[in-house]
């Protein structure tokens, strides 16, 4: 868990009934579905500790950021945080940025940016770990064969 107050929508899903609420009402309008209804749903699934409904929730979350221009500011925040669960760091700290480009002092957008920041920031060194693994286990690979290639001249 983390230790940042401002960012307990990263950690906390809704319960399994009250996202059947907000899932019943977004399928009740159907077609017609309104802009809040579809927001409700998308940050349910946005909460949700499940990958598909994280996905889910973040392509909601973009129709209403495409076709919705005066609710935009209100999607960002989701958006990052969308993707920040689905691991997209990228496209995280992007809406992010937006937001706090918009508000500066918006305490929930500045602690999910040192969590985006130190996940980038482990992933990174995990990924130099990996390659440095690969690339010793190639030489000594590489040195082998040619070994074994020199004693059959």
């Amino acid at each position: 868990m983390t230790q940042l107050p401002y960012a307990i929508d990263a950690e906390t899903a809704l319960n399994p009934a009250e996202l059947a609420v907000l899932r019943a009402q977004y399928e009740k309008e159907g077609d017609m579905v309104g802009v809040q209804t579809k927001f409700n749903y998308a940050w349910g699934l946005v909460k949700s500790n499940t990958r598909h409904e994280q996905h889910l929730g973040v392509m909601l979350l973009s129709e209403i950021f495409r076709t919705s221009p005066e609710r935009r500011r209100e999607c960002l925040y989701y958006l990052a945080l969308g993707n920040y669960k689905l691991g997209n760091y990228g496209d995280a700290r992007k809406y992010n940025d937006l937001l706090l480009d918009k508000e500066p002092g918006n305490l929930q957008a500045t602690n999910l940016r040192a969590l985006v920041d130190d996940k980038v920031a482990k992933e990174g060194l995990m990924g130099v770990a990996i390659v440095s693994g690969v690339a010793v286990v190639a030489g000594i690979v590489g040195g082998v064969l040619l070994r074994n290639f020199g004693r059959k001249r």
